[in-house]
């Protein structure tokens, strides 16, 4: 006796021999309690988070807790002196490029300087103590910023600064509320319907947009549009080409972007020389101050800081709007800049788990994420997150805990105390200068020509996100980044491929006829495989498409004169779950292929599949007997009893 699959044996055997074939039984039921703890338990708890806490004393189980929510306390207990050091040169290192970003970014979101140092104070603090990732510096990015400072300014106009910075600080606290919900009810599995194409195209236009929003600072311009569009833009700096550019501006900040453009290639060929770029801004800054300081250019047009608040973070839970008519655009706006955020970091933390390779709970970061926001929101700071530019230096600076984020905030904090004042000449186009710099590398061109040879609707996607940043606005952008990415789900669930398929020579395998052409198809039997699930919004798509595809067989039978098709074969392996309408589907296929005396034929549906099938009666209505383990299972049991 021989196994299908073993065709040389089965070739050689004696004809009367019959291969064996595995008979596909009736699954054991389940109840019901049972497969609704099982789908939960995929859907939220696929990672078990809990198994740490079984066969636990109940005071363990409660340390577990406690470290589970400040997973410093368990990390703590194993930090060594030595571990310091790379910790030590990291936090410095970070804090060095962070200072200069957080005072231009603070622009970006149209608030005062110190908001963007108080945002670099407070969070890190805080995502050290309860943040799974050792590599992620926290702190104000430049899309974030601009996101927010974007719809801030279309509710409020910036220069009534106090009602600005409440509507600010109620979007914080939301954008926290949403992040902490989010990881707490384990939902983080929302913020990957937003596809990588689209992010790629979403963060390149936002670089163009942000590029296009420093032409006022690095240009000298007075007047300028609140508008994001490059058209608007564009015309802006224009109309100010013969009056309003400060020539004196225009060379400061061309230098210094040349400067800074320089470090980070020389950076980017050399790792070793990672600190250069990391420290450049901050040179960058001290240089151009000490400039404009000695020849007085601030009484020739060029535009500086003047005033930096000093001290620490004030208390600003008054300042949330609780109740009135600002609570939901706060909601609305903090939403938005809380996924973009949490998307943004969550990204950054798996790619550096992945590199040093360890494990990121994300579900755990949004917590960390979201509560560091929420006390953020109190703390006069305005949303913050996981920086890309700064992580890369983190790591390349040998960051061994978040440990660095701490020693960042104790400069930040020193800044605040001490230094801010000497801040008061920095010349704005130093700070777009640094603001372009940063964006550079957030449009991944690489990226876009790789997404076109890989998938072309990607590719829609991608360009979708990024035109409509650049050409209408950061909300509108984000938008269409979503529907296409939904589009993208709504298409490949409603219109699922199916394939023909054929037997491998010298193989018992079956595969796609248009994959291998060399695969010969059975004669009298059609193969076909369903590639998805079936549900209610393919059912009646893949019922005509299977139709149609047996039309095509017969009609190419026809010509050939060959036999006619006596069963119809459905691979079911990538079929993962069927219901109420996929089974009826199937029978109006049943009964489409009686009229034309085929017999449907299933293989190897797997067991959600089959239970369904057994329970709605439909396995009794095909026949048991037509249900086989593998194509070649049913192929070899069909074709002695096909008519010739």
């Amino acid at each position: 006796m021989t196994r299908v699959g073993d065709e040389g044996g089965a070739n050689a055997g004696d004809d009367d021999v019959a291969p064996y074939v595995h008979k596909v039984g009736v699954p054991p039921k389940q109840g019901l309690l049972k497969e609704i703890k099982f789908a939960l338990k995929e859907t939220f708890f696929h990672d078990e988070p809990l198994k740490h806490f079984k066969d636990q004393s109940v005071s363990r189980k409660l340390l577990l807790a406690i470290q589970g929510v400040f997973p410093i306390l368990d990390w703590a207990k194993r930090y060594k002196l030595h571990l310091f050091r790379g910790d030590l040169i990291a936090g410095l290192t970070i804090a060095s490029l962070c200072i200069p970003q957080d005072i231009a970014y603070a622009k970006l979101a149209n608030m005062d300087p110190q908001f963007g140092l108080y945002s670099s104070f407070v969070p890190p603090l805080i995502y050290a103590a309860m943040g799974s990732s050792r590599d992620i510096a926290i702190g104000p990015v430049a899309v974030v910023s601009l996101l927010l400072g974007s719809m801030l300014q279309k509710e409020i106009d910036p220069k009534h600064k106090l009602e600005y910075q409440k509507l600010a600080f109620t979007a914080t606290f939301f954008a926290g509320i949403t992040q902490f919900t989010l990881g707490f009810f384990r939902l983080g599995f929302l913020i990957d319907f937003l596809s990588h194409a689209a992010i790629v195209g979403f963060m390149g236009g936002a670089a163009i947009t942000i590029g296009l929003q420093q032409l006022k600072g690095l240009l000298g311009v007075k007047t300028f549009t609140k508008k994001t569009d490059v058209v608007s833009v564009m015309r802006s700096v224009w109309s100010n080409v013969h009056h309003g550019w400060n020539w004196e501006t225009c060379v400061i900040g061309i230098t210094f972007l040349a400067f800074l453009l320089l470090t980070k290639y020389i950076g980017k060929r050399n790792k070793k020389l990672f600190w250069v770029p990391a420290i450049a801004p901050l040179i960058s800054v001290i240089v151009a101050t000490f400039c404009v300081f000695i020849t007085r250019a601030d009484k020739k047009g060029v535009q500086i800081v003047r005033h930096i608040e000093r001290g620490i973070n004030p208390p600003s839970l008054d300042q949330i709007h609780f109740t009135g008519s600002y609570v939901l655009t706060g909601f609305r706006i903090g939403a938005i800049a809380g996924l973009i955020a949490l998307t943004e970091a969550v990204a950054i933390g798996r790619t550096f788990a992945a590199m040093k390779d360890y494990h990121l709970d994300g579900n755990k970061e949004m917590v960390a994420l979201g509560t560091m926001n929420i006390v953020g929101s109190m703390t006069s700071c305005y949303v913050a997150t996981g920086s890309f530019s700064r992580s890369a230096v983190n790591y390349m600076a040998g960051c061994k805990t978040a440990v660095s984020n701490i020693v960042m905030s104790i400069v930040v904090l020193l800044t605040l105390l001490v230094i801010t004042p000497l801040f008061k000449y920095t010349p704005n186009a130093i700070l777009a200068s640094i603001i372009i710099s940063a964006v550079v590398g957030l449009f991944d061109y690489q990226a876009m020509i790789l997404i076109w040879k890989i998938d072309k609707f990607d590719f829609v996607a991608c360009m979708g996100a990024f035109f409509g940043v650049v050409f209408i606005s950061i909300e509108i952008g984000l938008l269409i980044a979503v529907a296409i990415s939904f589009a993208k789900i709504l298409l490949q669930v409603t219109r699922p491929r199916t394939a023909v398929l054929g037997k491998i020579p010298r193989t018992s395998v079956y595969r796609n006829t248009q994959q291998y052409p060399e695969a010969t198809k059975v004669p009298g039997v059609l193969i076909v495989r369903v590639d998805s699930a079936i549900y209610f919004s393919n059912s009646n798509y893949i019922r005509e498409r299977i139709l149609r595809l047996l039309s095509d067989e017969e009609e190419n039978h026809k010509e050939n004169d060959q036999s006619r098709i006596q069963y119809l074969v459905v691979e079911m392996s990538p079929v993962t779950d069927i219901d109420t309408s996929g089974i009826h589907s199937l029978e109006d296929l049943q009964k489409s292929l009686g009229k034309r005396h085929i017999q449907l034929v299933l293989a190897n549906p797997g067991q959600t599949v089959l239970d369904k099938l057994h329970a709605s009666e439909f396995a009794s209505k095909v026949g048991e007997d037509n249900i086989f383990l593998t194509v070649g299972d049913a192929v070899s049991t069909l074709a002695p009893k096909m008519e010739p």
